[in-house]
């Protein structure tokens, strides 16, 4: 059972830069559940798309894997023979964890946990890649050249899953989704200051692209198929056929 989040529940005098820490890692399960709107049912989905996508004697890569959700749930969920899952963190802590709980499950489908940069990370012969909340915390200088990574080492056929946090370009829009979020992390517990506190933390970290950005993005690279699957507020998750 996870610890509750409550790192930013007391006043702090100089709040810095949100990172993955020891600390995060210890309540990153309640913290998700109650600040990502439907992000288990991301996970769970993400299995689904996994049984249907995932080929024979492939390479399956979860690129910022964290505790490793997406992992498991690709993991339960591939049918297919000869297959290994490389999942990467940069967080040490995140990575150690990672490691025991995919080592709690026993499967035919062994998954390599590597602490690495993503960026550094070479893909090849996959028929899935996993970037689930991953890309909006990396520089925007850097997404393109990943993202052209990615789609180089897929199979024909292969997808990538890409969750994020969206802006809007319309203003009015946006403001309203972002007070959404607000109230659904309210309705989860979080006081007003915690709301306050952890979006100070982040904003210079996690950097959000509009949807159109990302479709026109992806498409430019070569997906041929490109398309929003899940959203509930300023939050969701494409899927990308090569």
């Amino acid at each position: 059972m996870s610890n509750k989040d409550n790192i930013f529940s007391s006043p702090i005098d100089n709040i810095g830069n949100f990172s993955f820490d020891e600390n995060v890692v210890e309540v990153f399960p309640d913290m998700i559940q109650r600040s990502v709107p439907g992000y288990s049912n991301i996970v769970s989905a993400i299995g689904m798309l996994a049984e249907r996508f995932v080929k024979p004697n492939s390479v399956i890569y979860d690129l910022g894997c964290s505790l490793g959700a997406s992992t498991l749930s690709i993991r339960r969920n591939i049918q297919q023979e000869g297959c290994k899952i490389i999942s990467v963190d940069n967080s040490k802590a995140m990575v150690e964890r990672c490691k025991l709980h995919v080592n709690a499950y026993r499967s035919d489908t062994p998954v390599e946990v590597l602490e690495a940069d993503i960026r550094d990370i070479a893909i090849k012969d996959a028929s899935m890649v996993v970037l689930n909340f991953t890309l909006q915390f990396l520089s925007p200088d850097d997404r393109q050249n990943l993202l052209e990574k990615i789609y180089a080492g897929l199979r024909p056929g292969g997808i990538l899953i890409l969750s994020e946090k969206y802006v809007f370009e319309d203003q009015n829009a946006n403001d309203l989704l972002i007070d959404l979020h607000h109230d659904f992390k309210r309705a989860n517990g979080y006081s007003e200051l915690e709301v306050s506190q952890k979006r100070s933390a982040i904003e210079n970290v996690l950097i959000p692209d509009s949807i159109p950005k990302h479709k026109e993005r992806l498409q430019q690279i070569g997906f041929s198929t490109v398309e929003v699957w899940f959203q509930c507020f300023n939050f969701g998750s494409m899927f990308a056929i090569k």
